[in-house]
């Protein structure tokens, strides 16, 4: 089935899924939506973040996707269970490796670095209480202005690393051994997160699980691109053009107001 598969993000944060994904299923067709006019989403409220997850379904719908993936932590956490209602396609979320972090922490102490929205959403603190934290303290931090700093290409690393060490200090003080980036725009300061960590704290993996999960979903429902050519990459922007830090010269990127 050469149909596209649909995935959008507030900006360029889901980029970090699209090429993981494009490198394990090469012969697919991508779709990306960055609604950055809309970026952050994390600040809005549940109501707004679901609208502007509607409005990205329905443009990919438009655009004939077979499936789409919420490549946001913010949208997946205060929107998913409404997107699987009122569409048909397959609806892949992506949310904070809550599980992979029990299964892991010695310590008992996790970390979560995470959108406000994300933290306070209904489904987090669900997923919580699924998996029995009660025995394990979870040290949560809102990652204020990092999304825009790299939506902004990292002008400033100083800045970053400043603002990295402020969030991270009580959670390496209350001893975490491992923290969970509950956001995708956090994928692309990994090496800065984890040269201010150390090596004796694990980042989980998030994007890995997410990818895999939808490569075993195309094959269940038997929607995979059979083609044994490379597939193509088209970004759709609203807003400000993406940083070109995070474009591979492959992709073909078009200004559309959605």
């Amino acid at each position: 089935m050469s149909r596209s598969i649909g995935i959008f993000d507030s900006g360029v944060g889901g980029l970090s899924i699209l090429k993981s994904l494009a490198r394990k299923a090469v012969n697919e067709n991508y779709i990306y939506l960055a609604d950055n006019k809309n970026c952050p989403y994390g600040n809005k409220s549940e109501i707004e973040i679901s609208k502007l997850s509607i409005k990205n379904c329905e443009k990919l719908i438009k655009l004939n996707c077979k499936m789409i993936i919420v490549a946001c932590n913010t949208a997946t956490t205060n929107s998913i269970n409404i997107l699987r209602k009122q569409f048909d396609v397959p609806i892949i979320g992506i949310e904070p490796g809550i599980k992979p972090a029990i299964n892991y922490t010695k310590t008992k102490n996790i970390g979560v670095l995470a959108t406000n929205k994300t933290l306070s959403s209904k489904l987090f603190n669900e997923n919580l209480l699924t998996n029995n934290m009660n025995k394990i303290n979870v040290h949560e931090q809102i990652g204020h202005d990092l999304v825009e700093l790299i939506e902004n290409g990292i002008e400033n690393e100083e800045k970053l690393n400043e603002y990295i060490n402020k969030y991270l200090k009580n959670m390496i003080e209350n001893k975490i051994d491992c923290l969970v980036l509950g956001c995708t725009h956090y994928n692309f300061i990994e090496n800065n997160i984890k040269h201010i960590l150390g090596p004796n704290i694990k980042i989980i993996d998030t994007v890995s699980p997410v990818v895999n999960h939808v490569i075993n979903k195309l094959s269940e429902l038997n929607i995979q691109n059979t083609s044994r050519k490379f597939g193509s990459t088209i970004i759709y922007y609203n807003g400000n053009k993406p940083n070109k830090k995070y474009l591979n010269t492959n992709y073909k990127i078009i200004f559309d107001d959605f």
